[in-house]
């Protein structure tokens, strides 16, 4: 699943490339992936609508547009948005097509359909439960070592579930909580209330790094994840951990081993991760 730096990545290429544009024409091509409204009216509410703003909140996409309200994505396990002309061959699982003013297309495709599209005012969107309870954003100022202090200390479930949810940290997922638990030196099994304050300033360090790291090599490309010109990211070759269960440490050769944390797959080194 695109994590925040992916999210990222599309964020800033999208304000390149849409905002100013007028959105003439919208095409859905499959409705259940738009959540709110009523996928029937969705064409004619953003007909005529002008893009403002794109921002990134956790893992979700906001673009503003001049009425007020936003339209919002979250890419799921297998979704992309992507800029195209208008004559390019429409992927297979293209959902939906919004015509801009300069002739190019905004697409939204999704093989899985875990993503998903809705729009209108944030509060009506937390209202109606498609955009959840969001926590601290890593990289912004308000995530302080004290702050992520107050998000560990209150939990005795494992650094790694408590980092996956979203309500304590947005835009964490299981590639960045396991590089970022390998480059504290904290092994993501360990209970949260065990960790000691310099294990806990470690993670709010490495979490920056390896967030910054991977946003400034365009995203990992491990599975499907692409920007929206199609193409991959570059962190999946600086990954330290994430996918090399079995392999050979790199900092001191120990053979990195393979759990399961919170229901998901979880690599680490069992001699430099305490």
């Amino acid at each position: 699943m695109p994590e925040l730096p992916e999210v990222e990545t599309v964020a800033r290429d999208l304000r390149a490339a849409v905002v100013g544009r007028q959105i003439q024409k919208v095409d859905v091509l499959r409705g259940d992936v738009i959540r709110l409204p009523d996928p029937a009216a969705l064409s004619a509410i953003l007909a005529g609508q002008r893009i403002v703003s794109v921002d990134r909140r956790g893992k979700f996409l906001f673009m503003l547009l001049d009425s007020g309200d936003e339209l919002i994505t979250h890419l799921g396990m297998t979704g992309h948005l992507l800029v195209s002309a208008a004559e390019a061959p429409l992927a297979r699982h293209t959902h939906l097509r919004m015509r801009l003013d300069d002739g190019r297309e905004l697409r939204f495709d999704d093989a899985r359909r875990f993503g998903r599209v809705a729009y209108g005012s944030r509060a009506r969107l937390e209202e109606a439960r498609v955009l959840p309870r969001l926590g601290l954003e890593p990289l912004s100022e308000e995530f302080s070592p004290d702050e992520l202090d107050r998000v560990l200390k209150r939990t005795t479930r494992t650094v790694k579930a408590a980092l996956l949810d979203q309500a304590g940290v947005a835009g964490l997922g299981n590639i960045y909580v396991d590089e970022a638990c390998y480059l504290a030196g904290v092994r993501p099994t360990r209970r949260c209330h065990r960790l000691t304050r310099a294990q806990r300033a470690a993670l709010h360090n490495s979490i920056r790094i390896v967030l910054r790291k991977a946003i400034e090599n365009r995203g990992s490309s491990v599975d499907d994840y692409r920007d929206v010109w199609n193409a991959q990211g570059n962190n999946q070759e600086a990954l330290l951990v994430y996918g090399r269960g079995g392999l050979p440490c790199f900092r001191c050769g120990t053979v990195l081993r393979r759990t399961v944390v919170a229901g998901r797959t979880t690599v680490y080194c069992p001699k430099c991760q305490r």
